[in-house]
């Protein structure tokens, strides 16, 4: 490689792509504001009970015993803890911020709740089923982004992945062959975003919220037509059977959630690693990176800019597609009008919070899961908090995520500019 392009910014070395992380008080600020908050909450409204957590779910091999926390003093050192850790937010740290928090908030819902048990298992377990199309969307805008084209559209890509599946697998009683299906559905919406945004230098943005806008409205037509009146010939497909893993769906609390689950869900944890490994590890991902960071000095050491926008868009598609027939084949089990329920936008925002990178992608869309699901956890229990914080809490927590905690960092430097050869 000659010494122009990498004074250019190809480098061999993979961490010279990587993103630069700017220093900000922006976050410290905001954990400081969600640990006064949190203090409040559990010191002037503190509830005076206690909360059961049930580790074991009734019917496994091993039973692990309940733990009880006591309301006051749980909810009292987990707000000395917050304190404590807000000054200073690297990743490891917040995590532990959220793990803090979490086991604060849910003893003081519990601590007041109709019934004081939170079935951890199903808590976690729902939570990471949730976040399964948000994981496959968001590896999608990794991808993308990464090359540098933004892809507002992953919303239509799992809306049309959900819709194709749900009708493949009904025609042909193949579950499988109604993946397939989905991956070729979201290929085709990304050929479309990747032709207006790298051959017609057409904005990115308004190209993915046009097509995500067809895509619903195609759908919604096709599903009051075709699917509603003929709904056993055309939206009855088979889901697919969890697979249980051997000795290691046994293991407590992680055994039922991470191994005891279906087909999809084990391609999304081959996809994270494979879309990690492969960006940071692989030719292929360092070539992606440099066209997404600086096309020209790409370009000079011939790399074909369009063709590698294009197939990894297209790439990007195909697993949004695939984690578009989660909701059909996983867990629905049948197309309904605009069933992604923004799905995709939060997918985007995880993609942001996670700042652009498979590992801190996944973690952030998990957290959206866990959000989402917290709602249907609280309202089971009869949890003091009202049901229209409950409803809005998954979408309170993305926009105090993207918002506050990520800090200041920098995307691909090309994402979302055109590259005009010459």
């Amino acid at each position: 490689m000659s010494t122009t392009a990498q004074h250019h910014g190809v480098s061999p070395q993979p961490e010279a792509l990587d993103k630069a992380v700017v220093l900000s008080w922006k976050a410290p600020i905001v954990y400081g504001v969600i640990t006064v908050l949190a203090a409040v909450l559990f010191v002037v409204a503190r509830q005076d009970g206690d909360a059961v957590f049930r580790i074991s779910s009734p019917g496994e091999f091993l039973q692990l015993p309940e733990v009880v926390l006591g309301g006051v003093v749980t909810v009292t050192v987990a707000s000395v803890l917050l304190v404590r850790a807000h000054r200073r937010p690297p990743l490891w740290l917040a995590v532990i911020f959220a793990l803090v928090f979490m086991v604060g908030f849910l003893t003081w819902a519990a601590a007041g709740a109709t019934t004081s048990v939170i079935p951890l298992t199903g808590l976690l377990a729902g939570g990471l089923s949730l976040s399964v199309p948000l994981i496959f969307g968001a590896m999608a805008g990794v991808l993308s982004e990464r090359v540098g084209v933004v892809n507002i559209a992953i919303e239509g890509q799992l809306l049309a992945g959900a819709f194709t599946s749900a009708i493949v697998a009904t025609a042909t009683g193949n579950p499988f062959i109604g993946l397939l299906a989905a991956g070729v559905s979201g290929v085709l919406v990304s050929f479309v975003l990747a032709a207006f945004a790298i051959k017609y230098f057409v904005d990115q943005v308004i190209v993915g919220i046009v097509l995500n806008v067809l895509v619903v409205g195609l759908t919604s037509f096709l599903f009051s037509q075709l699917l509603a009146p003929n709904a056993a010939t055309l939206n009855a497909p088979p889901r697919f059977p969890r697979l249980p893993i051997p000795f290691l769906a046994d293991i407590p609390l992680i055994g039922p959630m991470l191994f005891n689950q279906t087909i999809i869900v084990y391609l999304m944890y081959v996809t994270v690693a494979l879309v990690y490994v492969g960006l940071f590890h692989t030719r292929w991902g360092l070539r992606l990176r440099a066209v997404g960071e600086h096309p020209q000095a790409a370009d000079t050491v011939g790399i074909n800019i369009a063709k590698t926008r294009f197939w990894n868009v297209a790439l990007g598609g195909a697993i949004a597609g695939v984690g578009g027939a989660f909701f059909t084949l996983g867990s629905v089990g049948a197309f309904n009008k605009e069933m992604t329920a923004g799905a995709g936008y939060i997918a985007l925002a995880a993609v942001i919070f996670g700042q652009w990178d498979p590992i801190r992608a996944t973690l952030a869309a998990l957290l959206f899961g866990f959000a989402s699901n917290l709602q249907n956890t609280l309202g089971v229990i009869g949890s003091p908090v009202p049901s229209e914080f409950m409803l809005m809490l998954p979408y309170v927590v993305t926009i105090f995520a993207v918002a506050g905690l990520v800090g200041k960092v920098r995307g691909p430097a090309a994402a979302g500019k055109p590259y005009i050869k010459g």
